[in-house]
């Protein structure tokens, strides 16, 4: 059913929408299939009760959608995200005069999950960056530039996209702060410490001249052929230095962005400048490193306290 073809006037909706997305919401690659995929799965359940035009989409077509990926059991947060799909979809229709009432807006979808996410504690950072520190001692490129990578997520809390888009331009060594392009072309910048300073330095003059090629224009991290290194890379490199950490079961790039977060406020830092420094739109979404911080002080609590 996802495969089938869509009736010509849903299809041609579907790629202008993807087309606006693409040209006035400068949103990622990665977001633009995601809320294609959406879409497409909307458009073609339509189409399977008989919808052919935008006009034949109503508030119960959007209800039956969801009721059947709940039914199969899709995920609250997806569900959530598909429910956003639709009501960005019938928003932009409405505003293109493609219909002339918008049946999204009393669609409501579970609330997403707030789980808490995978962090390190600081003595499991500790380990890990020193070995760090121990492997590009010998010089060699790579792990100069693997340790600098990391050095730079913990320290700024940088999404994996966000640093894979880094120019040297974008460093700002004097005042240690980093010019960071973020969700919807947002820009804002953030700091970074000491050991992120000295690792990106030793990348600059140790490591990336080594790896340099035609290709390589202005970019921060390279990959050993000269491209520019891809979120895929940053990734597995990470990953694979959490399985042999052993001890935590912390996942990808965004364990480091995490756990920056939750460490900047265990140590006292204002909610707002957290909120300012990872780019959240939403002071909600920084607020769930609270819990994180809450639910470290209540094991401690109950670890030590006598009458707990």
């Amino acid at each position: 059913m996802e495969n089938q073809e869509l009736p010509r006037e849903l299809g041609r909706a579907l790629g202008a929408f993807v087309t606006y997305l693409s040209a006035e919401r400068a949103v990622s690659r990665h977001t633009l299939r995601a809320y294609e995929g959406d879409l497409r799965s909307l458009l073609t359940h339509a189409a399977s009760e008989g919808a052919t035009t935008l006009t034949d989409l109503d508030l119960g077509t959007l209800r039956r959608w969801l009721g059947v990926q709940s039914e199969s059991g899709v995920a609250r947060s997806t569900l959530a995200r598909r429910a956003a799909t639709a009501r960005a979809f019938t928003a932009w229709a409405l505003r293109d005069e493609h219909i002339t009432a918008d049946p999204a807006l009393r669609l409501k979808a579970p609330k997403r999950e707030q789980s808490l996410p995978g962090v390190l504690q600081s003595q499991q950072l500790t380990r890990l960056l020193t070995s760090l520190e121990e492997a590009a001692a010998e010089g060699e490129p790579l792990p100069v530039r693997d340790r600098a990578i990391v050095e730079l997520l913990y320290a700024t809390g940088v999404r994996v996209g966000e640093l894979t888009s880094l120019d040297i331009d974008d460093l700002d060594p004097d005042r240690r702060t980093l010019r960071v392009i973020g969700k919807g072309n947002k820009e804002r910048t953030v700091p970074y410490g000491v050991p992120a300073a000295v690792a990106l330095d030793d990348w600059l003059r140790r490591g990336r001249p080594k790896f340099t090629r035609g290709n390589s224009g202005p970019a921060l991290f390279l990959g050993p052929r000269g491209g520019r290194i891809d979120q895929r890379q940053v990734r597995s490199l990470v990953n694979a230095l959490f399985d042999a950490l052993g001890d935590t079961s912390a996942s990808g790039p965004h364990a480091l962005r995490h756990s920056a977060a939750t460490h900047l406020l265990d140590g006292g830092a204002d909610l707002r400048a957290v909120q300012e420094i990872l780019g959240h739109s939403s002071l909600a979404t920084t607020q769930i490193y609270t819990h994180v911080s809450v639910d470290r002080l209540r094991k401690s609590y109950q670890q030590a306290h006598p009458r707990a």
